[in-house]
């Protein structure tokens, strides 16, 4: 589990063994046959918010020209200044996507299977600027590891050829409503409702809260305005990135999927930089 590895044959290990199903496994055996019946694009879109980076090596926005054309009701306040700080934060290079390394966890569970699995690995951005992985381990239900958490590896290995153009949070795609501001820690948050300018696949209604200082948005939460499939009736899509001397230092999303006539599949991937846990190892 040592060597580090392409997503390709990440996901060949995960499920080279078949589910071995016995007695009263018969919930189980019903939600892998329906989770392979969805297409694979399915998973892809329903787990695209976790598995694309915010800030890619490209710039995901409309040229500065345009981005000076948008205009919010509180232009020229405090909140209108940090959001030209959100769209400048969005250009620049995302460090959970850099070439690494990145310390990984993911989290999986299946309520209704009462089944939860976990996998701690060290990612990597390779030659061909895909993502390795070095597994350290592996723990939890197997069924997990195989329908879950591999439907994710292989989510995260299709999204990374997708444009993200198309599914950034930015005046492109989304229409930006000031709500509020939140101050913790003597830090003030202002939060901006957002909602898609068209009802398209991989784009969420809910809102986020941008740093004030940094223009960084620390919380994004909201749920798919168009349901990748008939199967999946509702995604919540949540992403929590924690700042360390205005700099981002820890990453969290939770993905959480209805499916019907299953149950609720869950997600949360942890994603640490180098510098965070050298720290936590020294204290």
């Amino acid at each position: 589990m040592g060597k580090m590895v392409r997503i390709t044959e990440l996901l060949h290990r995960l499920d080279k063994k078949g589910a071995e199903l016995g007695p009263g496994s018969l919930s189980e055996h019903a939600w892998i046959v329906q989770m392979r019946r969805l297409p694979s694009t399915t998973v892809l879109l329903a787990l695209l918010f976790a598995a694309t980076g915010y800030g890619q090596q490209f710039s995901p926005v409309e040229p500065t020209s345009q981005l000076n054309e948008t205009k919010l009701a509180v232009d020229g306040s405090a909140p209108a200044l940090a959001f030209g700080r959100y769209l400048a934060s969005i250009q620049k290079r995302n460090p959970f996507t850099e070439s690494g390394p990145i310390d990984v966890e993911i989290e999986a569970s299946l309520p209704s299977l009462a089944k939860q699995g976990t996998m701690h690995a060290i990612r990597y951005r390779g030659a061909s600027e895909r993502s390795e992985y070095k597994v350290i381990k592996f723990d939890g239900d197997s069924t997990v590891k195989r329908q879950v958490i591999a439907a994710y590896l292989a989510a995260e290995e299709q999204a990374e050829g997708l444009p993200y153009s198309s599914v950034a949070v930015t005046p492109a795609n989304y229409k930006f409503s000031y709500v509020r501001s939140v101050e913790a820690n003597g830090t003030a948050f202002y939060v901006f409702r957002i909602a898609p300018k068209k009802k398209r696949p991989g784009l969420i209604r809910g809102q986020i809260w941008i740093d004030s200082a940094t223009g960084i948005a620390v919380h994004q939460e909201g749920r798919f305005v168009k349901r990748p499939s008939v199967f999946i009736s509702r995604v919540e899509v949540k992403r929590d990135t924690n700042l360390r001397d205005e700099l981002p230092y820890i990453r969290i999303t939770h993905v959480a999927l209805d499916i019907r006539l299953i149950g609720r599949t869950e997600l949360t991937i942890s994603e640490r930089l180098p510098q965070t846990t050298d720290r936590e190892a020294a204290q």
